[in-house]
């Protein structure tokens, strides 16, 4: 190992990783009408069905407003819907739309296809010690 290796910060390791990774989905996306926050907005969603606008910004790692534009034109665009919130009149809940669900279903191959080619010199066993890395990381920051 040498010293960069020692001294290095995972934290902008990580982040350089993502925003790789990021540049090389958003490629992918645009053939689907979709950017890389809108994609993560429907995938949260559809795991959480009846998230709130906060909800969803804490997910997607972005404010309230910036939430709030986001889902706005997501709602322009037919592929979420906001419904009234039954325990909070304040608030209201987003949910996935027939066509919210179609463009997940559509952009999901492209997705695979991009983590496979970038996954593609690592074992079945690196892969999944990564991703428990991750997982790890997201619920301990979370928890």
């Amino acid at each position: 190992m040498d010293s960069k290796d020692e001294t290095g910060c995972v934290t902008f390791l990580v982040r350089h990783a993502w925003l790789s990774m990021r540049s090389a989905l958003a490629g992918a996306l645009a053939e689907h009408g979709l950017s890389v926050q809108q994609y993560g907005t429907l995938l949260c969603v559809r795991e959480d069905p009846g998230l709130t606008v906060a909800e969803v910004g804490r997910v997607v790692g972005t404010t309230r407003q910036s939430a709030n534009e986001l889902i706005t034109g997501m709602e322009r665009a037919g592929l979420v819907e906001r419904r009234p919130n039954p325990k909070d009149r304040r608030t209201q809940q987003v949910h996935l739309t027939a066509g919210g669900e179609r463009r997940l279903a559509e952009a999901a191959p492209a997705i695979r296809k991009v983590e496979n080619e970038l996954e593609a010199a690592f074992s079945t066993t690196d892969r999944a010690t990564a991703r428990a890395w991750l997982a790890h990381m997201v619920t301990a920051v979370e928890g």
